[in-house]
């Protein structure tokens, strides 16, 4: 499950975390964003790993994720600090997302001061940053790079887990997938239907043969379950009304079953939702969807 962050109550974050690990889910994930993705500075957005070191200390054994962390908005020796330290005060169920941003997010650099790369050079430092990352996960230093600086380290406390936490990369461009075979324990994609995630995969799977290591592809996206069709259909015109996008998966908790079954015959370890529409929707997808996927996956 994706966390309220846009709520700005930490209060909501910490109940729909509790609530989510209560109802069998496997993780809590959170965005990295200073307010909302083309809303005003004014909007509320909860700060990423503070909240997510909350959840870790009110929660057991969801794992808790980043989704994504933005490369680029924090120096990657507090990037690496802050991952360590989180991994090990929730005893080793940190998994960190991180992306480059898109030139949506510029607004949030400008109006907190933080420079922004153009995209060529987001990518260039997004991987940089995965190596600093690993060599300091392990114990090592980092020599430096082009655009991220040499880091000397050590990391204390270390990470819970030897060589850090999981590390998913985010984006869709066919260089960040390949980066993700690369350098990375995971790829996520956004939003896509399970045929152009089958085919993300692949290029996935074809670059970490390539380096002789395997890569996990995830999946995450804004999904809006009905409980009929005729329901389904309802939630998506009150969207329309309010001027929502329609970059949603949509359908009934058998139609959301099978989708799942999809992703999952194309390799998919992870399917991180979004819950769009009415409160409830985490316990309908929890008494309907999840008991379908323990007797088929």
């Amino acid at each position: 499950m994706v966390l309220p962050l846009f709520s700005g109550d930490p209060g909501r974050v910490i109940e729909v975390a509790r609530e989510s690990e209560d109802l069998g889910f496997d993780g809590v994930f959170a965005f990295d964003h200073f307010f909302p993705p083309g809303g005003p500075p004014e909007a509320p957005s909860l700060e990423v790993f503070t909240t997510l070191a909350a959840v870790a200390a009110s929660t057991e054994r969801v794992a808790v994720g980043t989704l994504v962390a933005r490369a680029s908005l924090r120096p990657v020796g507090l990037l690496a600090k802050t991952a360590a330290w989180l991994d090990a005060a929730s005893g080793g169920r940190l998994i960190l997302g991180i992306g480059t941003g898109d030139g949506t997010d510029r607004a949030e650099h400008d109006t907190y001061g933080i420079p922004m790369f153009g995209r060529d050079d987001r990518r260039a430092h997004l991987e940089e940053t995965l190596e600093a990352l690993g060599a300091l996960f392990a114990g090592d230093a980092y020599a430096g790079g082009r655009l991220v600086p040499p880091i000397d380290g050590p990391l204390l406390p270390p990470p819970a887990r030897p060589g850090g936490p999981p590390i998913w990369v985010a984006g869709l461009a066919e260089p960040v997938v390949r980066l993700a075979g690369r350098r990375a324990h995971g790829w996520n994609g956004w939003g896509i239907d399970a045929d152009a995630f089958a085919a993300k995969a692949a290029v996935l799977d074809e670059e970490a043969s390539a380096a002789g290591r395997t890569a996990e592809p995830t999946w995450a996206g804004i999904v809006l379950v009905g409980e009929d069709r005729e329901q389904v259909g309802r939630l998506l015109e009150r969207r329309r009304e309010r001027g929502m996008a329609d970059e949603v998966w949509a359908g009934t908790p058998s139609e959301l079953a099978a989708f799942l079954r999809r992703l999952e015959a194309a390799g998919a370890t992870w399917a991180v939702l979004v819950h769009a529409g009415p409160k409830d929707r985490r316990e309908l997808v929890a008494r309907e969807v999840l008991p379908e996927l323990s007797r088929t996956l």
